[in-house]
């Protein structure tokens, strides 16, 4: 496992600008997602996990807090409240090159990457969706620790979700 850090890079990603409002504030790390997994706050399901350790599927809450690195966030089952969704994780964003190829290339090429698999997850193709999506880059320290994936993340427009978008065509 690595310990990089990834950096998250604001959405939404269309091939018409499109800005979400809050998407600024989205997967930071801050104490939000260590208490949230408490039974004291009356969310026991919630885990806090490492961004490696995100799946295809799983779904996230965004914390009150933004920092430009993210090392944890706050994963739970679809059917809680929750803001993102795990939709794609794409290998090698780098295109074989072992130099951190900068934050522009990343950008491109994770607004190319999540965009083309959006509708195999959703059900609909990204630009006739109701969602949006953000993702999450490696650092170059992360990319120096071997971390080169790309984790795309599906959202609204600030509403809440309660079950997965999969396959909804939303």
């Amino acid at each position: 496992m690595t310990t990089g850090r990834r950096r998250r890079e604001p959405g939404p990603r269309r091939p018409v600008p499109r800005r979400h409002p809050a998407l600024g504030a989205l997967l930071a790390v801050a104490a939000l997602p260590v208490l949230a997994g408490c039974a004291w706050f009356g969310d026991d399901r919630a885990t806090t996990v490492e961004v490696f350790d995100l799946e295809v599927g799983d779904c996230v809450r965004t914390p009150e807090e933004a920092q430009v690195e993210v090392t944890g966030v706050t994963r739970v089952p679809c059917d809680d409240a929750h803001q993102m969704e795990v939709f794609a994780l794409v290998p090698d964003a780098g295109a074989g090159g072992e130099a951190y190829p900068g934050p522009d290339a990343l950008k491109a090429f994770a607004d190319g990457a999540c965009a083309e698999r959006f509708a195999d997850y959703v059900g609909v193709d990204y630009r006739d969706s109701e969602l949006f999506l953000t993702y999450l880059l490696p650092s170059t320290r992360g990319w120096g620790e071997g971390d080169t994936t790309v984790t795309c993340l599906v959202t609204t427009t600030g509403a809440t979700l309660t079950s997965s978008v999969a396959g909804t065509g939303r």
